[in-house]
């Protein structure tokens, strides 16, 4: 296996926790596949209050080296996982002073992709816990960025994944992504169009639905020619953008999502859509950004 030559790498953000892999391996998986290098990244933050390795108040020597210490043995840990799982990718090690989401954005602007573990926090926890990161990044990634829950989800035969299509040119985006990840894995694709009818209002419902057929339609044509070997099948379902997606994902290799779009996506980037997808689908989400954003 060679490797793209001047390829950007897969950037993976660790988890301190030894027993949290399924970030890594999801990277490291994909570097494999792509033959890309891993930068494995671990972000060390400023020191808790109350925080005393030796017992008593301890200077900001005794702290920087008390987590550097601990920080190289994550790194060294998860390089050798690494190592075991795919021998052949060319992996490396970032020990990183600063707010994780911080560093991740930093690395974000020379990377193919950005891979962070999920613990499916709450909304509060998203927004206000410091180690929180996955919104923040997503909001100033210029990369995809892919979310990948603890613990594994269970896949079903045949292999797939789920784009969710809006008609915007960020969820084309989205769909590139899609194709391009389904024929790496050599799985099929299925393209949703979720229409959420208005609360209020009068709305022809065939006309509207036929307008979505229309906009998926139109967003997925030219890909099969360019990706002979994925299998797509598109369709347009009536609901709630987040119950939608995550049901029909559940057992599927990953959702891929655009950052923001109209229609059944408004409010993708920051919005309740986008915190819901995280929250609620139970397989690695991928957001891919808009390439001129």
């Amino acid at each position: 296996m060679t490797y793209e030559e001047g390829g950007m790498p897969i950037v993976v953000g660790l988890d301190p926790d030894p027993g949290k892999r399924m970030a890594s391996a999801w990277a490291a998986d994909e570097a494999a596949r792509r033959r890309l290098p891993l930068l494995l990244v671990h972000a060390q933050g400023a020191p808790t209050p109350g925080f005393r390795p030796t017992g008593g108040r301890p200077s900001w020597e005794e702290w920087n080296e008390t987590l550097h210490v601990a920080g190289d043995h994550v790194l060294k840990e998860a390089v050798a996982f690494v190592e075991a799982r795919h021998p052949q990718v060319r992996v490396s090690g970032l020990l990183a002073e600063g707010a994780p989401a911080w560093v991740l954005r930093e690395q974000a602007l020379h990377a193919t992709e950005v891979v962070l573990g999920s613990r499916h926090l709450s909304a509060a926890q998203e927004l206000f816990t410091p180690s929180a990161v996955a919104l923040s990044l997503i909001a100033h990634s210029p990369c995809p960025v892919v979310v990948v829950p603890e613990p594994e989800h269970i896949t079903q035969q045949p292999p797939f994944f789920v784009v969710g299509v809006d008609g915007s040119p960020r969820s084309a985006a989205a769909v590139d992504f899609a194709f391009e990840e389904a024929a790496l894995r050599g799985a099929l694709l299925r393209a949703l169009y979720v229409w959420h009818p208005p609360r209020h209002g009068h709305l022809d419902e065939d006309v509207a639905v036929q307008e979505c057929r229309r906009l998926l339609s139109e967003t997925v044509a030219g890909r099969t020619a360019a990706y002979p070997d994925v299998e797509l099948r598109h369709e347009v379902v009536r609901g709630h953008p987040v119950r939608v997606l995550a049901e029909a994902s559940e057992h599927s290799l990953g959702l891929v999502v655009g950052t923001r779009g109209h229609g059944g996506f408004t409010g993708m980037l920051l919005g309740s859509v986008s915190q819901g997808v995280l929250h609620h689908a139970r397989c690695p989400v991928i957001v891919v950004p808009h390439p001129h954003e």
